[in-house]
């Protein structure tokens, strides 16, 4: 005989907080989301919606904020794909390469070399900012894109060199050893074998470095002083500062200055997830 189960004592408590759990979650994330969808309807106003119409969507929808957009800002978006298109690559190309020397040859100094590598992963970016000006200026690099594009590959390797090195000593060395006997040197191991099988790590070192550098706002500021040459994110705030009041064509710019980060991560979301889960950061 079946006997139903009541909503009291320790089962009514559980469902009492899980529905209580659901409406919490509910709530933050209405509020995490809440910024995007003010930043959507907003940038298909214009200052006369916006100003009656302050939370709510209206008609009919402003397109032309986004044709004014992207007339501003397009050089500097293509400023950025340049910059972010040999950046990125350059970080993949030097950091696998190193890598795989620390994960499969043995020399000496190779640990003491490996973890004062990995100790530059707890100093901070600004206080490395003057000295790499410097640097930069006395090299004769200021106002060019390779101001931006050497510092990036340098600076994206700490992080890299530390995931994928972990990933290339969990490969077992039978594969290599098999590679060397058919006479395959060490350039042929590394880049028929080694590379394809870290396909996911190298998608999650490339992701996380190419929002880095599109996102960065300090080190283009200092660098870039040419307008021609200025990236997106400086490219918003001149824009901000010539839309100040009519903050349609302003949101309206920095949709399509993310739209293509969201675009790539769902793009290359699997192999993301898949390599932040395929024991990455084991040591």
């Amino acid at each position: 005989m079946h006997y139903p189960i009541k909503s009291s004592g320790l089962w009514g408590f559980i469902q009492r907080y899980s529905v209580l759990s659901t409406l919490f979650l509910a709530v933050i994330a209405g509020l995490t989301f809440l910024p995007f969808y003010f930043l959507i309807i907003t940038s298909f106003k214009n200052m006369s919606q916006m100003q009656h119409h302050f939370m709510t969507p209206t008609l009919p929808l402003q397109w032309q904020n986004y044709v004014v957009a992207f007339k501003q800002l397009s050089k500097y978006f293509w400023n950025t794909v340049l910059v972010t298109g040999i950046s990125v690559p350059g970080v993949l190309l030097v950091s696998s390469m190193s890598a795989f020397v620390f994960a499969r040859y043995s020399f000496p100094g190779r640990t003491v070399l490996f973890y004062t590598v990995i100790s530059l992963l707890m100093v901070p970016f600004i206080l490395t900012l003057v000295p790499t000006f410097v640097w930069i200026k006395q090299l004769g690099l200021l106002n060019t894109y390779w101001a931006l594009i050497f510092p990036y590959v340098a600076g994206g390797q700490v992080f890299a060199i530390y995931l994928l090195r972990s990933f290339f000593a969990t490969i077992p060395n039978d594969i290599f050893d098999s590679a060397t006997v058919d006479g395959a040197n060490i350039f042929q191991t590394y880049w028929s074998i080694a590379l394809p099988l870290t396909t996911p790590m190298l998608s999650v070192v490339a992701i996380v470095n190419t929002l880095n550098v599109w996102n960065d706002y300090i080190w283009p500021l200092v660098t870039l002083q040419q307008d021609n040459m200025r990236t997106i994110t400086i490219g918003l705030r001149y824009f901000q500062g010539q839309f100040q009041i009519n903050y349609g064509p302003l949101f309206a710019g920095y949709i399509l200055g993310s739209l293509p980060l969201l675009i790539l991560f769902l793009l290359a979301m699997r192999p993301f997830v898949s390599g932040l889960t395929s024991g990455a950061i084991k040591m």
